[in-house]
């Protein structure tokens, strides 16, 4: 008998977007850290980025600094999105 997997999709409520379209390096990181610090405990950020060095960096920071990194999905040629829930 074999067994079936059934994976379901979760959604994530987003508490608060941040657009940092058009912004490059610090910026993204520095905005992203200043708005997710006067968040709540468990809330979601979701950032939009576009400038490929940040998609890498802004992520990488956040787990430094112990939130949790729920999704980096490409949306365009070269734009992100990015969900962090605050720890």
């Amino acid at each position: 008998m074999r067994k079936t997997k059934l994976v379901v999709n979760k959604v994530t409520e987003v508490t608060e977007t941040l657009d940092l379209s058009g912004e490059v390096c610090p910026y993204p990181d520095v905005k992203s850290k200043r708005k997710i610090k006067r968040m709540n405990s468990g809330e979601v950020l979701e950032l939009i980025i576009d400038y490929p060095l940040s998609a890498e960096r802004v992520p990488e920071t956040m787990k430094s600094l112990g939130h949790e990194v729920l999704s980096v999905e490409k949306t365009g040629t070269a734009e992100w999105k990015i969900l962090i829930k605050r720890k």
